[in-house]
């Protein structure tokens, strides 16, 4: 096992490893840029090592400067997180050149599975279902339209490279097609370097269903079940659950299967999570193959509590050789998980990021409740990175049990200083729809007034004493609603 692990990464990510390698007799080395000298994941490190500016592309995405962090400390392995340098490929080739060793898959697993349509290809050949579609070899706006008119309208054009929404279009007609495909190439240059695209049928009212995989070394691949993560905006994850309340046990053995033998057919290793759209719900319900996150996701804890698995402890023992700890058939699903994930953003402006100072931030203590967060009261929230602050995971016997459970928790988790979206996904636990598990992609689209009425203006007054008052009292906490920020407090029983 190792004795020192250098954790490249920050805010809530790097102190959940940090508390795993403490678990694990493990020193933890935590890396810092000039804005994160005082941040909580720098001080519940062992030890901390600064490495650059505040810019990304100055610290956390630099390559040399984390391995030189590496090799002063002694560090023995590498754990990326997620984010950053996760699913780098040179990074992970890098690292085993400087003999450090990268806690994730293998850098061949992480190119084959960084291209959409490498993984796409991968897919259909260990015979699990994809998205109707295709890459031309000419990337022609014509040969795209020929693709598309076999494919069918309405139609989704995606980067090969790269992720999280950008440069994806939805195409509805072929008039419109030149257009969108000009502004996704734009857009997948700027950001990904390649602007390759490839075209599929676009499934109007999908799911978002994940599988959670983990392999190791001796040719052992497990599934630890499914995610349901269709509550997004832009793409991105708002709200996460498990188990899905579309999946039957039948089709949560189909998933599952499909995700093991992706995984198999990759040459994958350490954790992963194979994402479906799925089409309809029940035993025989369509699933499609969407793409591999080549790394640990954001929402594992959810998997966690239902499973009982640490699997930050998982990748690091993998990443040292052991063997996987348990089979498919002991592994179980007990109870349901819900995860929130509290951004500093304002929903009712596009989901802008807010930066600013944490005057009041409070985290509950409630049985059955998780709160993984990278920040303290008083810190400042920067622009340079996520604007997540914290994910509150609650878990219960029941999915009602659990929604409100979260609702409690969310209740007494006040935040004050940069606005929150807290509101919104207060609201998104009372939505009809969602209680009643009648969910999709693009629900909070749909409902997205409901869930953000547009607020009145507020005296300058009342928000300066309300904000000083929250400042000069370090013992008071409110228990009975989140304050997500100090415009908004018509709706304070403060």
């Amino acid at each position: 096992m190792f004795s020192r692990l250098l954790i490249a990464n920050r805010g809530e990510i790097a102190v959940r490893v940090s508390r795993a390698c403490r678990d694990m007799g493990i020193q933890s080395i935590a890396v810092y840029s000039d804005a994160d000298a005082r941040a909580r994941h720098v001080l519940v490190a062992d030890r901390a090592v600064h490495i650059g500016a505040a810019p990304a592309a100055e610290s956390y995405l630099s390559i040399d400067r984390i391995l030189a962090a590496a090799k002063a400390t002694g560090a023995e392995a590498v754990h990326p997180g997620y984010g950053f340098l996760s699913e780098n490929d040179r990074f992970a080739d890098a690292c085993a050149t400087a003999g450090v060793t990268f806690i994730g898959p293998p850098s061949a697993a992480l190119r084959l599975m960084g291209s959409k349509t490498a993984a796409r290809e991968v897919a259909q050949r260990a015979g699990v279902p994809v998205v109707p579609g295709g890459t031309p070899d000419d990337q022609t706006d014509t040969a795209l339209a020929r693709v598309a008119a076999r494919t069918g309208y309405p139609v989704l054009l995606k980067p090969s490279a790269g992720g999280g929404g950008i440069g994806m279009k939805i195409v509805r007609e072929p008039s419109l097609l030149s257009a969108a495909a000009a502004q996704a190439r734009r857009e997948a240059m700027a950001a990904f370097g390649d602007a390759t695209l490839y075209v599929e049928r676009l499934i109007e009212r999908p799911r978002h269903i994940e599988i959670q995989i983990i392999g190791d070394s001796h040719g052992q691949v497990v599934h630890l079940f499914e995610r349901e993560c269709s509550m997004q905006r832009r793409h991105q994850k708002v709200l996460e659950e498990t188990p899905s309340t579309a999946v039957t046990p039948a089709l949560r053995r189909r998933l599952g299967d499909a995700a093991v033998a992706l995984a198999r057919a990759a040459g994958y290793q350490n954790a992963g999570t194979v994402e479906f759209l799925l089409d309809a719900q029940g035993d025989d319900a369509s699933f499609y193959f969407l793409e591999m996150n080549a790394r640990l996701q954001v929402e594992h804890p959810i998997t966690e509590a239902v499973t009982g698995v640490d699997l930050v402890r998982a990748q690091i023992e993998i990443a040292a050789g052991a063997a996987l700890p348990w089979t498919q058939e002991a592994l179980t699903q007990r109870g349901h998980a819900i995860e929130l994930r509290i951004y500093a953003e304002d929903p009712r402006q596009g989901y802008l990021p807010q930066a600013g100072r944490l005057r009041l931030y409070r985290e509950p203590s409630m049985p059955g409740v998780r709160i993984d967060s990278g920040v303290s009261e008083g810190d400042d929230v920067a622009v340079h990175y996520d604007p997540l602050l914290a994910k509150l995971v609650v878990s219960a016997e029941t999915r009602e049990t659990a929604r409100a459970r979260a609702v409690a928790a969310l209740q007494a988790f006040p935040i004050l200083g940069v606005p929150t979206n807290g509101e919104l996904l207060l609201a998104l636990l009372h939505h009809p729809r969602f209680i009643a598990g009648d969910i999709d992609t693009h629900f909070l689209d749909v409902e997205a007034h409901a869930l953000n009425p547009p607020l009145p203006a507020e005296p300058p007054a009342l928000v300066t004493a309300i904000a000083a008052a929250a400042g000069a009292s370090s013992a008071h906490h409110p228990a009975t609603r989140t304050i997500v920020d100090p415009w908004d407090v018509h709706r304070s029983d403060a």
